[in-house]
This record gives C-alpha cells, sequence and structure tokens, in this order.
C-alpha cells in the first residue's frame, strides 16, 4: 500500500507523516475561539498524551504496530493511538455493551495482542509482529479483517467482531487528535463560536474560516482504482 501520488506536504501546523488534503490547514491556531474547557482537554492530547499503564510492554509493541499498519503511519509525526486506547481500557471506559461471543474489551485487546503474534511467528515465519515488514503486517492485517486468522489465542474470540472492535476504538482514537483534523480539514470544536454555514462544497457553502481542499482525488475512487480496496 502507499499514499496517493501528488499527496501534499503539510506546510502549516502538524498532520500525521506530514501529508494531508489541507496542507496549509492548522486546527490549533482556532484555539481562541473554543471554550477554556474544550481547549484544555484539545490541548492535553497533542502536549501530553498518556503513558501505556494498560498493556505490558510486550503488547504495547505489537499493538502499537497493530495501530500504526491500520492507520498507515510508517513515519513520523504519529498520533500515539494506542496511548489513548490504553487509558481508556485502564479508566474502564468501555462501550456499554459485549457481544455474547466476545470476551470484555480489555480480555479481546490483549488476545488480539497475542493472536497477531502468534500468527506472525507461526504462519508469517517472522521474528515478531511489530519487527515485521511493513507490507507483511498488512498482510496479517488483511487475513484478520476477513477473520482469516486460527489457532493459538484466536480460538478464544470471534475473529471478525475483534477486528470491528479494535478497528472502533482505533478510529475513535485516532479522530480525535487534532494532527487527524489538520489532515482531514476538520474545523475544529464547535462550542462556543457554532457552525452557521449549510457545509455542502457543491454549493461553496462553508465557514470563511474553514480550509480549502487542495488535493481532491476521491479516496474511493483511488483505492478502487489500485486494487487496495
Amino acid at each position: 500500500m502507499s499514499v496517493p501520488e501528488g499527496l501534499p506536504r503539510q506546510r502549516r501546523g502538524i498532520a500525521p507523516q506530514m501529508l494531508g488534503r489541507y496542507p496549509d490547514w492548522n486546527v490549533l491556531e482556532q484555539s481562541r475561539h473554543w471554550d477554556d474547557k474544550t481547549r484544555e482537554v484539545v490541548m492535553k492530547r497533542v502536549e501530553s498524551p498518556p503513558h501505556i499503564l494498560f498493556f505490558t510492554e510486550d503488547e504495547a509493541e505489537t499493538l502499537k504496530a497493530y495501530c500504526d499498519t491500520i492507520t498507515y503511519q510508517y513515519t513520523e509525526p504519529r498520533i500515539p493511538v494506542l496511548s489513548f486506547i490504553d487509558e481508556k481500557l485502564l479508566e474502564g471506559r468501555l462501550d456499554g455493551y459485549q457481544y455474547e461471543d466476545m470476551p470484555d474489551d480489555r480480555d479481546a485487546w490483549r488476545l488480539v495482542a497475542a493472536g497477531l503474534e502468534y500468527s506472525a511467528r507461526a504462519e508469517w515465519a517472522a521474528e515478531s509482529f511489530a519487527r515485521a515488514p511493513e507490507a507483511l503486517r498488512e498482510d496479517i492485517v488483511a487475513a484478520f479483517a476477513d477473520g482469516l486468522l486460527r489457532g493459538g489465542p484466536w480460538e478464544q474470540l470471534n475473529v471478525k467482531r475483534a477486528f470491528k472492535l479494535t478497528t472502533k476504538h482505533i478510529c475513535q482514537a485516532f479522530y480525535a487528535h487534532p494532527w487527524a483534523w489538520n489532515e482531514i480539514g476538520f474545523g475544529g470544536p464547535s462550542y462556543p463560536r457554532g457552525y452557521a454555514a449549510f457545509g455542502a462544497d457543491h454549493l461553496l457553502d462553508r465557514e470563511r474560516w474553514e480550509p480549502k481542499e487542495e488535493f481532491v482525488l476521491d479516496p474511493v475512487q483511488d483505492t478502487k482504482a489500485r486494487g487496495i480496496d
């Protein structure tokens, strides 16, 4: 897998890997329009991400690589996705429901870490999941997404559900971070200033301070054309 050809380098602010469709957008420049509590919460995500306390060192190494593979973060700067997931699990901030064929989310994450390591070594003959080449990790993750991983820890999970569970948490953590907002051109929290424009691009209706997309290649059509959808 690779990023689309011509994707601009970020010129203002920070985006994951310093690539994005809105290279001159830095959402943190809008922070003066946020209320104090919102500003505190958002800035904390950037300035002091949580330490890994829930996962063991070995689990964290595997799962950081997994999160980076899912979010395609192979170079710095990276959003520390696992740090926020770790904090969520440590504090028991779960989703309020559990499938009958799945363990507790905290146990599911530990089993996924063990399963990825098991598959990398047993089926792909890698030194470890985290140390495997990017392409090999992507192959393992693709098999995970298709529910094809078997044996060892995977026998204790509904594999497809485990993939959906973990990717949900990964996306929640990734897109709650201001660097991701820069990447996708999100205008940031709406309180107290609010959004008055309808927000329809085809009507050219956006707030005067919202960014204009510089790279307009349709990602759905692009991934289909490159056979990586």
